[in-house]
This record gives structure tokens, C-alpha cells and sequence, in this order.
């Protein structure tokens, strides 16, 4: 507790405030929900991008597989591009089954590498040269905003200015006057998710147009006023 009797507190995904020197007092309460949204521009886009290879023997298929990958993360580092981890490797035994009896399909090998980049200019530019040099899975596109925290207080920060918007409003209207400082401020929003976009090779053109547009990031709280 401050010096103003303000107390601070966590509960759940969600932080809850109380002022006891004014909530402990007999009065009317006033509760309102209020809403605050900033927009940004993700500046971040994680890619998964791999080879996907099928064949007979095993060892084969594994070795191509290997060697397209190889090619392919060659490629795109050329470009500048650091940050690459594997996100998935699957080997499969393919087979199907006719009148009962189980044919034999061979094997499929899947390697699929996450890939973060920066530079939203040449993200284009990043799917287009791992293609070109062996890539044949682009599973999607991730856009993020690195700075979303600081979003999220801002658009936390205009919830609550819109709750007491509100109670000014209500307050004029009715003739009554309003405590400015809440007595108790309830967060009921969570963090934001990234916007997430399913991107095809089948639906490439000769040259990859990729836009980030912009991200909503909201914010709602339950503010409770003393008049």
C-alpha cells in the first residue's frame, strides 16, 4: 500500500486495483466498463519454410532432403537472415491398403525451419530466394509487434480514460459530482496474439507481395467511481 492507500494486485491473467481510502467509505458506486485500442505495425515476421521429399529408399530420400534444406538456408543467409531454427523433422512410412493387403508407398521426409525477419521490406524477397533454391513447403506467415507491451499499457491506459469519461458524462447529465480517482479499477483483458496469416506455394506469383498491415491491440477494464 502507498502512501494514498492504493493497493495493487494480480489476479489470474489480470490486475486489479483498489483504493481502500475510498472504497472503504459508505457512498454510491458508479461501475463502468471502458475500452482502449492503439494500432500498430508488426515489425517482426516468422516464417516456416522447409523440404518436403518422398521416395523409395530411405536414406535417399533423407540425403535430398538434407541437401535442398541445406541449399535452401544457404540461400536465404545470404541475404542476412541469422535467426533460423528446425520447428519440425518427420519421417514417414507411406503405405495404403487394397482388397485387405497393404501396399508399400515408400518414405516422406519433412524439415521444416522457423525464420525470423526483421526487415519486413525483404520478407518477400526471403520466401522467393528458399523457393527458388529448394524449398518446396511455405506452411505460413506470423506477423508480431516487438513492442507489444508497451501497446498494450497504452491501449490500457485509454481503457480506463474512457471509463471516466463516461462517469463525467453520466455524472453531468444526472447533476451529481463524481470522484475522479477510482475506487477500484478491474483489467479484463489479456495480452494480445500475434496475427497469423496461411501462406501457400501453391498460391505463389513470380514475385511474393507480402503486407504486414496493421494490429489492433486492445484493452478493457471495469472501473468503479464514488459519487
Amino acid at each position: 500500500m502507498n502512501s494514498q492507500g492504493l493497493i495493487v494486485s494480480r489476479g489470474g491473467n489480470a490486475m486489479n486495483y483498489s483504493n481502500n481510502n475510498i472504497s472503504n467509505r459508505k457512498d454510491n458506486t458508479m461501475i463502468l466498463n471502458g475500452q482502449g485500442k492503439v494500432t500498430a505495425i508488426p515489425d517482426i515476421a516468422i516464417l516456416r519454410i522447409g523440404v518436403q521429399t518422398t521416395g523409395d529408399n530411405l536414406t535417399e530420400v533423407q540425403q535430398e532432403n538434407a541437401n535442398l534444406s541445406q541449399s535452401f538456408l544457404d540461400a536465404i543467409q545470404q541475404l542476412g537472415i541469422t535467426d533460423i531454427k528446425t520447428f519440425q523433422y518427420v519421417v514417414e512410412h507411406l503405405y495404403d491398403f487394397e482388397n485387405g493387403t497393404r501396399i508399400d508407398r515408400g518414405y516422406s521426409v519433412r524439415n521444416i525451419y522457423e525464420i525470423r525477419v526483421s526487415d519486413m521490406d525483404i520478407v518477400g524477397s526471403v520466401i522467393d530466394t528458399a523457393v527458388n533454391a529448394g524449398a518446396n513447403v511455405v506452411d505460413f506467415i506470423n506477423f508480431e509487434v516487438s513492442a507489444i507491451d508497451m501497446y498494450y499499457q497504452q491501449a490500457l491506459n485509454l481503457a480506463v480514460q474512457n471509463a471516466y469519461q463516461k462517469a463525467n458524462s453520466i455524472s453531468h447529465n444526472l447533476g451529481i459530482t463524481v470522484n475522479p480517482i477510482p475506487a477500484r479499477i478491474t483489467e479484463n483483458s489479456v495480452a494480445p496474439v500475434p496475427f497469423s496469416a496461411v501462406f501457400s506455394t501453391r498460391e505463389r506469383t513470380a514475385v511474393t507481395p507480402v503486407k504486414p498491415g496493421t494490429q489492433d491491440i486492445t484493452a478493457s477494464v471495469t472501473v468503479e467511481f464514488i459519487y
